[in-house]
């Protein structure tokens, strides 16, 4: 009887199977395409952030940076004084007040706008391009117009109130408190809606017309269509317009310093910053202070995104 004869199996390859030349070329070619970014990312960010956070350990001032550069004893004194300072606190609440007050306003009007622009008519071309203006006119331009129209002096807007409103005497609305902190948050506003403005006006463009169709003639009214239909499609919008809106007005510098230097109860924490780096030139209380701030907002960006953001779009 014949036995039958099956072959050998093959010895199991050992080692790591070698990549082909194919792949290595891919590879390589992926290499050099993402270098200039992570180079760039380095130069401009991760470097900054380093040497800001070695500043922050040390006690060094302009002099003493310029005789050792950054080899100076660490310590943590910088951020103790920065925790213990009441005035940062008082500065940090201040920026809270004046970022979400902002945000919330900014996203409000540029709804408003948005909704008002919604319907075609003669001109609405043009009339969304002045819409604009705020947001695309130089700061410095604007802040002055704004210096102007509200000095105490000559200011038309202290005219108008004490000949046809009634005021007993002119308003310092950017040397006074609390008016200098509402007239910041004003303007904070007015020229950050248009931004609100175009990304709600692309999501309402791209709105099906079919559902608030068919729920008009159900008879619903222009209220209850835009509560239980436009609205909650325009949610994801106004999240991130949200999210965006609070990391830049957190940062704001440039507008409060330009129309009220920081004074008069308007001394967000940006400002202070600034102001501690270039008056007592305290480089190393400054860096903490910038950190710690970075910190705070890192941490709150943290929970946005692992709590709200992800159930946001779970709905």
């Amino acid at each position: 009887m014949s036995q039958l004869v099956t072959p050998a199996k093959a010895a199991p390859s050992r080692g790591r199977p070698r990549r082909s030349i194919t792949a290595r070329r891919d590879n390589r070619a992926g290499l050099a395409m993402v270098l200039p970014t992570v180079i760039i990312i380095m130069a401009i960010v991760i470097v900054p952030v380093g040497w800001n956070l070695i500043l922050a350990f040390q006690s060094t001032s302009f002099t003493t940076i310029a005789t050792n550069g950054i080899f100076n004893p660490l310590t943590l004194d910088n951020f103790i004084s920065v925790l213990t300072d009441p005035s940062f606190w008082g500065s940090l609440g201040t920026t809270v007040i004046y970022s979400v007050t902002s945000t919330i306003g900014s996203i409000a009007v540029g709804l408003v706008a948005s909704l008002a622009f919604r319907r075609p008519f003669r001109g609405r071309a043009v009339a969304r391009a002045f819409m604009l203006l705020p947001y695309v006119a130089p700061v410095v331009a604007v802040t002055f117009v704004w210096q102007i129209m509200l000095n105490p002096q000559f200011g038309i807007i202290d005219i108008i109130g004490t000949k046809y409103l009634g005021w007993a005497h002119p308003i310092d609305f950017l040397g006074k408190a609390p008016f200098a902190l509402i007239t910041v948050i004003v303007f904070e506003i007015w020229r950050y809606f248009p931004f609100a403005f175009l990304f709600i006006t692309a999501r309402l463009v791209g709105l099906p017309k079919d559902v608030e169709e068919a729920a008009l003639v159900d008879g619903v009214t222009p209220w209850q269509n835009f509560r239980f239909i436009v609205f909650p499609q325009l949610l994801p919008v106004i999240s991130l317009l949200s999210v965006l809106r609070l990391i830049m007005t957190f940062n704001k510098f440039d507008d409060i310093y330009l129309l009220t230097g920081g004074g008069a109860g308007t001394d967000v924490s940006a400002v202070r910053v600034y102001n501690q780096l270039l008056g007592s030139f305290d480089i190393g209380g400054a860096a903490a202070n910038a950190f710690v701030l970075s910190a705070i907002l890192a941490v709150s960006l943290f929970i946005y995104v692992r709590f709200f953001a992800s159930r946001g779009e779970d709905d």
